[in-house]
C-alpha cells in the first residue's frame, strides 16, 4: 500500500525546485540551449529538495 504524500514535505521541495528551474533558465539563456538546462535544473532542484527532505 503506497502512503499518501504530505503537504509539508510538497512545501520543503518547492523552493528548490524552483530555485533548481531558475538556474537552469539563467544558463540555458545563457547558452542558448533552454530546454537542456532547464529540464536538468528542475531535475537536480527536486533530487536536492527531496533529499534533504528524506535525512530528517
Amino acid at each position: 500500500m503506497m502512503k499518501k504524500k504530505t503537504k509539508s514535505i510538497d512545501t520543503k521541495v518547492v523552493p528548490y525546485l524552483s530555485a533548481g528551474m531558475l538556474i537552469g533558465l539563467l544558463i540555458g539563456a545563457l547558452t542558448d540551449n533552454l530546454g537542456l538546462w532547464l529540464s536538468i535544473g528542475v531535475a537536480l532542484g527536486a533530487g536536492v529538495g527531496y533529499a534533504l527532505v528524506e535525512k530528517k
